[in-house]
């Protein structure tokens, strides 16, 4: 080793290590504001979403409450034994009042309506969930694709989707369903098929919105590519109002799952779905109001939850519509 390079190291590690302390320092306070930056944006949504909204915050209680349910419903109910099951029945305890024994009742096979209920919470989320998973996907894709290449691609999607708008979406997943066949299968699969085309076009009304501004034109002028544009750029700016409308939209999923399984066409006994149980239960209203009561209250208080919880979304989102 000559006599420049032993003096060349100690210099080059001389220069590297402030080089290094540089990066780190600038990596920990580019940290640091990344900190600030969420604590800024949580204290701004607490104090927009929470402070002086009661509403907000029953829905929000409501819907955790529910999730809290989904979570450990089921094995709560095979905590309380064997006896107490969703789907055992016990004649000799054949519509019983609600008790310390059973809390909300017994219905005409014996079983537990506590716990039937509570077992129902996980079919009525995970239903929600996959319907919306189906619709929004569906949807946002056939109205991004049509709101920004327009002309024919534009008019084939729209007439496609306005086929399914022309009818009554209920009374349309209804036939959907009864030419399936009545299981929950087929009612998700229906409740899909009416759920799309919404998406699609609120979607594509906010993609015409967007791709006009200044910012969007801007990057077209320096050659950004279009698949680029739409998904960098257009989708994230419209991505709060598809997020609000799934939120009020899984308790309408909910909702009209419940509808299917109420007249047979969703959810087939024994499973604890609470519109079936609330079909069931027509037949015992008079002699045993606990049997129809627990499972629709069950239905109102979560699907309140999640509309409560959608328009104070919308509401932050969008402080304009607060004041309409």
């Amino acid at each position: 080793m000559s006599i420049d390079e032993t003096h060349a190291k100690p210099s080059t590690v001389a220069r590297t290590a402030p080089a290094e302390n540089a990066l780190a320092a600038a990596a920990h306070r580019r940290n640091q504001l990344e900190d600030v930056t969420w604590r800024t944006r949580l204290r701004a949504f607490n104090r927009r979403f929470f402070r002086g909204q009661p509403l907000n915050v029953l829905g929000v209680v409501i819907v955790l409450g529910f999730l809290v349910l989904v979570a450990i419903g089921q094995p709560l109910a095979e905590a309380r034994g064997s006896l107490y099951a969703p789907n055992t029945p016990n004649i000799q305890d054949k519509l019983l009042g609600p008790s310390s024994k059973h809390w909300f009742g017994t219905d005409d096979l014996g079983r537990d309506i506590f716990s039937r209920v509570i077992s129902g919470a996980k079919y009525s989320l995970g239903v929600a969930v996959v319907i919306l998973a189906i619709a929004v996907t569906l949807g946002t894709v056939l109205g991004a694709i049509a709101g920004y290449f327009g002309g024919m691609v534009d008019e084939l999607l729209m007439r496609l989707t306005d086929m399914f708008l022309a009818f009554p979406a209920l009374i349309l997943a209804i036939a959907i369903s009864a030419t399936l066949g009545p299981n929950l299968r087929n009612a998700v699969i229906a409740l899909s098929t009416v759920f799309w085309p919404w998406y699609a076009r609120l979607v594509r009304g906010q993609v015409l919105a967007i791709k006009s501004r200044d910012f969007i034109e801007a990057a077209r002028s320096v050659g950004v590519p279009g698949g680029r544009l739409l998904y960098r750029h257009i989708m994230p700016s419209a991505i709060s109002v598809i997020v609000i409308q799934m939120t009020l939209d899984v308790g309408y999923a909910i909702l009209a799952t419940s509808s299917l399984s109420f007249i047979g066409l969703g959810a087939q006994p024994p499973t604890p779905e609470w519109g079936a149980m609330i079909s069931s239960a027509r037949a015992y209203f008079r002699e045993a109001w606990w049997y129809i009561t627990f499972p629709g209250l069950a239905l109102t208080i979560t699907v309140l939850g999640f509309n409560l919880l959608g328009d104070g979304l919308r509401d932050y989102f969008d402080p304009r519509s607060a004041s309409k």
